[in-house]
């Protein structure tokens, strides 16, 4: 039998700021396959034939519960991951975004998830990677 192999991944992702400058970072669930329990902005694959800006505002929705719309595309980031025993490549685009919802309704999927909104000073006052962090810095420097 003849398992699909996946090649390159597409990806877009959400440095959702407010306007004290502090930025949304959600803890991903401890049963996530890829990096459970880091903190990182909103991110997540998109669907075939999906625009990166369409793509972004759906993951947004889908895991923080919000609607925002896009203030600017900050920048691109690439990452290798396995996907069984096969290496992905994944090319994700990275979008500042501004809240079009309450920020204090913000409705995740998961009941072990967190969100928090922290400064650029205090983003390494949680576990977030060096790859999510590097994505925050593209929006601050933007």
């Amino acid at each position: 039998m003849d398992m699909e192999i996946p090649g390159d991944r597409r990806l877009a992702a959400a440095v959702v700021m407010d306007d004290d400058n502090r930025v949304l970072l959600v803890r991903r669930s401890e049963n996530e396959r890829f990096l459970p329990r880091v903190w990182g902005v909103p991110c997540g694959k998109l669907e075939p034939g999906e625009s990166p800006e369409a793509g972004v505002l759906r993951e947004l929705k889908e895991e923080t519960g919000l609607r925002g719309e896009i203030v600017a595309r900050i920048g691109e980031s690439s990452f290798v991951s396995e996907y069984r025993g096969h290496e992905v490549k994944n090319w994700q685009q990275n979008f500042r975004v501004r809240l079009l919802s309450d920020p204090d309704e913000i409705k995740l999927p998961e009941a072990d998830q967190d969100s928090k909104w922290l400064s650029l000073e205090r983003l390494t006052e949680v576990d977030i990677d060096d790859y999510n962090l590097d994505v925050v810095r593209q929006a601050f420097s933007y």
